[in-house]
């Protein structure tokens, strides 16, 4: 089974692109963020046509995630528990069956948090402590779980071509990269470094500045694997010639393989 996550920046911007990505890597399941368009907005029929079933959970303009699945949703979840008041459409669930038995599977896109000193890193903040306490409700079920998505986080300085431009920056600060830490600590894996310390594995390049061809990224999309997951990893690419793409996303698709099938 072939998992991947995108955050595509628009999905109506994006739809060729798509498209094409989706025929060319022929993914099974795709956690896509930053759709940015109300859910009857959606081009289902497109993505339907391309073979595959579509859940999702948007908002006019800003945020906005899906999942994209040739499999059958058995069970579908919209919003990160913990704050019933919280209308930013950021986290998506869908679960599908296997041979080995249910998948479970996140759509993530973790607040951003900048300006530091303002209400959005203390949001950040809390929707890290929920996250952290749905992954390990989750996981306690030991089931497999894959939480994919723009978690908004440069774990380390390996995961930035500059890390020092970045000292400032909610996506860089100490205390996101600790809860960061706490939530791989419950026993996820991170699929990317599973299989490779190398630094240069950047998922994002601004549109600002030249970042592309300077080649100034930095890696903030991730997928996550519960035990189960991860014993059935059998390896994880970045997708970055996606970035050279006309009408590109500033991000590119994160690719899982697993040693799951359809029953």
């Amino acid at each position: 089974m072939r998992i991947a996550t995108w955050n595509v920046n628009s999905i109506k911007q994006r739809m060729d692109n798509i498209l094409a990505w989706l025929k060319d890597r022929q993914p099974d399941i795709v956690c896509l963020q930053e759709t940015k368009c109300i859910d009857d907005a959606f081009p289902r029929l497109e993505i339907e046509a391309a073979g595959y079933n579509v859940a999702v959970h948007g908002q006019k303009t800003f945020n906005g995630v899906a999942i994209l699945s040739k499999y059958p949703f058995d069970e579908v979840s919209v919003r990160l528990p913990g704050d019933a008041a919280d209308e930013q459409a950021r986290f998506l669930e869908a679960v599908v069956s296997t041979t080995a038995g249910p998948l479970r599977v996140a759509s993530i896109y973790l607040p951003n948090g900048n300006p530091p000193d303002t209400d959005k890193y203390s949001y950040k903040l809390k929707w890290m402590d929920r996250l952290f306490h749905y992954a390990r409700e989750r996981i306690a079920l030991e089931e497999p779980l894959v939480l994919a998505g723009d978690f908004n986080v440069i774990p380390a300085a390996a995961d930035a071509r500059d890390p020092a431009a970045w000292t400032g920056d909610a996506l860089f600060l100490p205390r996101t990269r600790e809860k960061f830490r706490t939530l791989c600590h419950l026993g996820l894996t991170d699929a990317v470094r599973a299989g490779s310390d190398d630094s240069g594995l950047y998922t994002f390049w601004d549109y600002q500045a030249g970042a592309w061809p300077k080649n100034n990224g930095i890696r903030i999309d991730h997928v996550l694997l519960s035990p189960q997951a991860a014993d059935r990893l059998r390896g994880a690419e970045i997708d970055r010639h996606v970035r050279a793409w006309e009408k590109p996303s500033d991000h590119v698709p994160v690719v899982v393989d697993l040693d799951f099938v359809r029953p």
